[in-house]
C-alpha cells in the first residue's frame, strides 16, 4: 500500500482527493491535515510514503513545510508532491528547490494525479508540463558551470545524466545505451549520491542549472 499524507487548508477538495485515493485498491490516505504546522510530528507518527502538499496554506507554507521536513527527518523524509492551483505560481519552482519530487496542478484529472503519486514514490519526477518552461527558465537564469562533484561522475554517468535531464525513463536510457533497466537505476543511484541531489528532480535542476541540457 502507498501511504499518502493529504496537507490541504480547503476541505472540500482535501476530501475529494481522499476519496480519489480511497478508490485505488494499492493507497490510502493515513492523515488529513488543515495546515502543515507540527507536519514532521505527524509524519513521524503516520509514516507516509507520500505528503501531497498545497502551496499556499495559513500559518505555514508548502515550500516551508517542505524545507522543514527534509531538515528535520532528513534521508527518512517521505516523497513531497506539491498541489498548486496556478501553472505560473512562482512557488512551484521554490518548492522543487527546497525538495519536492514534483508539483501538478489542482484541476488535474483524477487519473494523471494517482498515476503521478505512483510514479513519486517509485522515484520518478513529475512536473506540471505547462510549468516545465517556467520552471526551467527559472533554473537557467542561475546557470553556472559544475562544481567539482560532477568531475565524480565516470563518462557514462555524465550520458545517462544527461538524458535524464531530457525526461527520458529507465527504460528509454536503458535503450539508448544499451544497458539493463537494472544498471541504469544503479547509474541514477551513484550519480544522485555523487551530486548529493535527493531524487530525478533535482537531478533535472541540476543538469538545467549548469548548463548540462
Amino acid at each position: 500500500m502507498i501511504r499518502i499524507a493529504l496537507i490541504d487548508d480547503q476541505p472540500l477538495f482535501r476530501g475529494g482527493i481522499a476519496m480519489i485515493i480511497g478508490s485505488q485498491p494499492d493507497m490510502e490516505v493515513v492523515t488529513e491535515e488543515s495546515t502543515a504546522i507540527g507536519l514532521a510530528s505527524v509524519v513521524r507518527t503516520t509514516r507516509p510514503d507520500i505528503v501531497l502538499m498545497d502551496v499556499r496554506m495559513p500559518g505555514v507554507d508548502g515550500i516551508t513545510a517542505t524545507a522543514d521536513l527534509i531538515a528535520d527527518l532528513g534521508d527518512d523524509t517521505p516523497k513531497v508532491l506539491v498541489l498548486t492551483t496556478f501553472d505560473t505560481d512562482e512557488a512551484a519552482a521554490s518548492a522543487i528547490a527546497a525538495g519536492a519530487s514534483g508539483f501538478v496542478l489542482k484541476d488535474a484529472q483524477p487519473d494523471f494525479l494517482l498515476a503521478a503519486i505512483r510514479a513519486v514514490v517509485d522515484g520518478s519526477q513529475v512536473v506540471a508540463a505547462s510549468a516545465t518552461r517556467r520552471l526551467f527558465e527559472t533554473h537557467r537564469t542561475r546557470a553556472g558551470e559544475p562544481g567539482p562533484e560532477y568531475a565524480q561522475l565516470t563518462p557514462r554517468e555524465r550520458e545517462i545524466l544527461v538524458r535524464a535531464a531530457h525526461g527520458l525513463s529507465n527504460a528509454e536510457i536503458a535503450a539508448a545505451e544499451v544497458l539493463s533497466e537494472a544498471t541504469v537505476k544503479t547509474h541514477i543511484s551513484r550519480i544522485l549520491t555523487k551530486l548529493a541531489l535527493r531524487d530525478r528532480v533535482q537531478l533535472v535542476v541540476y543538469a538545467y542549472d549548469h548548463g548540462l541540457v
